[in-house]
């Protein structure tokens, strides 16, 4: 890790063929009415011809920016990439598609620095179609004071990559970006078990660009990503009860239905060791399972766990087509 200079802004953009797009992102940190600041750029082994020269050209004219280019690892370890080259007492992750309100971080460091009990800072992001047009205002929960990141963090990741600033401290006390998906979500999920307050700026501080081009990160084989949710469901749930959620909250009810949810997908895919992890997760968390987790269970030990999940499925599409 890099020696932390205090008062310094580190924002880390990994970067895969956005040449098109990038140079919103960088310029919004520029804008920054905060100082001193410092971006660094993760070109993630860009192909498209243009990224990896566009990228160098721009730190060549700003003293700010460090280029580091690496092959293709995704934007988990693009992110740790940066994190590890960091120098700031304060961080900020952009992605190469959004963009940062100009006051984004003066507005966030005034609310750290007026309470040293909280190690993050969030407020308000704006979701915007290609064109930049207001699809939604806040999106997700980014309007809602909350003071801890659980147990909300159960139900949803109630915030975009761009929301939050965080205390270089917190950072390194979560630890490294993970490579699996959903790689934002874990990291935010190791934070919340340390317990770290909130501070709550009632602000637009930035903008989420909704958009279906390639290269987005969170494109990608669907059945993979179940994969890798099944990685992260138990990790999310421990920390969960890190951050002390108990049983039978509203929240962990919520995860307990989509570990349910996620074992029958697993299972239809011929996945049964996965399939029954994520069961024996939900049992847990539901305390004391429902009857359609028993009956599922007690189906798949008899039927195995791809017969129970195709029939489940079925069931569930001509309930739907029943209820049109």
């Amino acid at each position: 890790m890099a020696e932390m200079i205090t008062g310094l802004v580190s924002t880390i953009i990994p970067v895969y063929n956005r040449a098109g797009m990038v140079h919103e992102a960088i310029n919004s940190v520029l804008a920054q009415t905060y100082r001193p600041i410092e971006i660094i750029l993760v070109d993630d082994g860009s192909n498209d011809g243009a990224t990896p020269a566009l990228l160098d050209e721009i730190a060549a004219r700003e003293p700010a920016i460090l280029v580091i280019h690496q092959k293709n690892t995704g934007p988990g370890l693009a992110r740790e990439t940066g994190r590890q080259t960091a120098r700031g007492e304060f961080i900020q992750y952009l992605d190469s598609d959004d963009w940062l309100m100009p006051e984004k971080f003066e507005l966030q460091i005034d609310a750290l620095r007026s309470d040293a009990d909280c190690d993050i800072a969030y407020g308000v992001t704006r979701l915007v179609d290609n064109d930049g047009m207001t699809l939604a205002e806040p999106s997700k929960h980014t309007g809602e004071r909350h003071d801890r990141l659980f147990p909300m963090l159960l139900m949803d990741r109630w915030w975009h990559t761009s929301t939050p600033l965080y205390r270089r401290s917190l950072s390194d006390a979560a630890g490294a970006w993970p490579r699996q998906r959903p790689e934002d979500w874990d990291l935010e999920a190791r934070m919340g078990a340390l317990r770290p307050r909130l501070a709550y700026c009632d602000a637009v501080v930035s903008c989420h660009r909704h958009h279906d081009q390639p290269g987005r990160v969170s494109r990608g084989d669907e059945a993979a990503y179940l994969r890798d949710e099944a990685w992260f469901l138990p990790r999310l749930y421990r920390c969960a009860r890190d951050a002390g959620v108990e049983q039978g909250t509203p929240e962990m009810e919520h995860f307990a239905r989509w570990a349910f949810m996620r074992a029958r997908y697993l299972g239809m895919l011929g996945e049964p060791e996965l399939a029954g992890q994520l069961m024996d997760l939900a049992r847990k968390a539901a305390g004391r399972a429902p009857v359609s987790m028993r009956v599922f269970h007690l189906l798949a030990s008899v039927l195995g766990w791809k017969a129970t999940g195709q029939m489940s499925y079925w069931h569930d599409r001509l309930r739907s087509l029943g209820r049109a």
